[in-house]
């Protein structure tokens, strides 16, 4: 599942499971989720609304912690740690998520709200107004102009710079980001990913880009993790997974983005059937079996393992769309 090098991974999540006791039951929120993040690589990790990828970058920040499983950044352990114990490796790993205004205390001051984390991390005053003066200048913001204004004056784009701002200012080392440009007009989306981009660069940060559109993952991530009802089903290198998708499910994902060529129809593209099934009740061996063409009673009964089926690319399937696998007689794939 990881990229190949012989380079520790700065973050290692194993068999994460998120669980979530409600009046009608338990929700199964993550089951078993595991992969690896290297120094300075982006993962992007996409499904439908629902899937859990949300979760999962909370149960990373342990926002709130997981239910069971292993986070380890960078050697350490962070699951069963206490809020205090926590807090020296919040520095070196931060997050900005979907609604920035959501995020952002209304009733402080632009600087106040960047400088937040160097005030926790007991930087003297003088040093954290150039650090976060600094941070403002590195997304395109005057901080001259900006810094002694509240969020409720901000549009929704400089908002999110404001809270990309915060979460640099403290020189992590990985970056989670929850649907980063979700909520914003496509040509702010733009500038926003720019500015990720050019910390990326710059500071060889490490990203988990969580997000629903896989046009924007494609063109930002080094590698790709699908997941569906709680579960990864394929992962590998990006372009990979755009070009010869070895899940039915990933294959749906990517017949499903707009083309933006007029001259090319998308005419009887295939479209997933059947409704998603609930979390509280999760269908029993391949999760994806209830909407599957390809789904046999093998499906029903046996979990598919995540297994290689090209280099650094690996698929949960018992019947991969890949040439070296056979779908079963009678498939339409």
């Amino acid at each position: 599942m990881s990229a190949p090098t012989a380079t520790p991974p700065l973050l290692e999540v194993r068999d994460l499971h998120q669980r979530f006791s409600v009046p009608r039951g338990t929700v199964h929120a993550v089951s078993g989720v595991s992969f690896e993040l290297r120094h300075g690589e982006t993962l992007g990790l996409v499904g439908e609304s629902g899937c859990g990828k949300s979760t999962t970058g909370r149960a990373i920040l342990q926002l709130p912690a997981p239910t069971s499983g292993s986070v380890r950044f960078a050697g350490e352990e962070l699951t069963g740690r206490t809020p205090a114990q926590l807090r020296p490796v919040r520095r070196r790993l931060q997050a900005i998520f979907q609604d920035p205004r959501s995020v952002l205390n209304p009733r402080r001051r632009v600087r106040d709200i960047v400088g937040e984390g160097l005030a926790i991390q007991g930087v003297g005053a003088a040093d954290a107004r150039a650090q976060v003066d600094q941070a403002l200048r590195d997304v395109g913001l005057d901080p001259a102009q900006v810094g002694d204004r509240r969020p409720g004056e901000f549009s929704g784009g400089q908002c999110q710079r404001i809270a990309i701002a915060r979460a640099m200012v403290l020189r992590p080392e990985l970056l989670i980001c929850d649907e980063p440009v979700s909520a914003l007009d496509v040509s702010v989306q733009a500038q926003v990913l720019n500015v990720l981009a050019t910390m990326r660069r710059e500071r060889s940060l490490a990203m988990l880009l969580i997000a629903h559109d896989l046009a924007v993952v494609r063109a930002f991530s080094d590698r790709v993790a699908v997941m569906y009802l709680g579960r990864i089903v394929e992962v590998g290198p990006s372009d990979h997974i755009y070009s010869r998708p070895a899940h039915p499910y990933t294959r749906a994902l990517v017949d499903a983005v707009p083309q933006p060529d007029p001259r090319l129809s998308q005419e009887g593209t295939p479209t997933l059937g059947g409704e998603l099934p609930s979390p509280l009740d999760p269908p029993s061996g391949c999760r994806f079996r209830t909407r599957c063409p390809l789904a046999t009673a093998r499906c029903a009964e046996e979990e598919p393992a995540l297994s290689e089926v090209a280099p650094g690319q690996s698929v949960a399937c018992h019947y991969p769309l890949h040439p070296q696998r056979t779908p079963p007689e009678g498939a339409h794939v």
